[in-house]
Parts: C-alpha cells; structure tokens; sequence
C-alpha cells in the first residue's frame, strides 16, 4: 500500500498507509492528522490547505481554477500550497510528502 508522510505543525514527520483512491484529506482523517477540512471535500473551504513538497509539486495534476480560488484565501499560503481535498493517491504518489501550514485562523 501507498505511503504518505505529513509533517506536522510541531516539525514532527508522521509516515502513515495512503490506500488509492483516497484524498490527502481523507488519509489525514482516517490516521487522525491535524487538517480539518470544514466543507469535508467539496472545494467550498481552504481548512485542508496543506503545502507540497517540492519535490513532489509538479507530480501533481495540476489545480482547477476552483481550487486555486479557494488558495486564495488560505492562510499561510506557499508556492507549492495546495487543497489536500484535491490531490487523490495514485501509485505515482507512493512517498507523498505535504507539511501543514506553521499555524491556521481561528474559526
């Protein structure tokens, strides 16, 4: 099975099994990652705003013009920022690694 890792807001790396199919948000929920993800997927929010690493960044298809009007208004915003509800794990994806942003606004 894929492998994802999350660097959490602490600097602390988390690898944990990313099964296909399942977006990066929902990996983060089901191993219980830090990433709230208000509008549970549906590309009305940027509470699953999470940033790539470079590495990994062009790998990705890339962004709707609806997901990068969501990461407009994300907090933290980075070059290689991306909605976690968006990136879907692929075998190509085995490795993934995305760190969430250093701190996040209040409601």
């Amino acid at each position: 099975m894929p492998k994802m890792i999350f660097v959490e807001r602490d600097g602390q790396a988390r690898e944990v099994e990313a099964p296909l199919g399942l977006s990066v948000l929902e990996v983060a929920h089901k191993h219980g990652v830090d990433i709230e993800g208000a509008c549970e997927g549906s590309l009305a929010c940027s509470t699953c705003h999470v940033i790539v690493d470079q590495a990994w960044f062009n790998k990705l298809t890339p962004p709707t013009e609806d997901e990068e009007d969501m990461l407009d208004v994300a907090f933290g915003l980075e070059k290689t920022s991306r909605l976690g509800c968006q990136i879907v794990i692929t075998e190509a994806l085995d490795g993934l690694t995305v760190r969430l942003p250093a701190s996040k606004k209040a409601g």
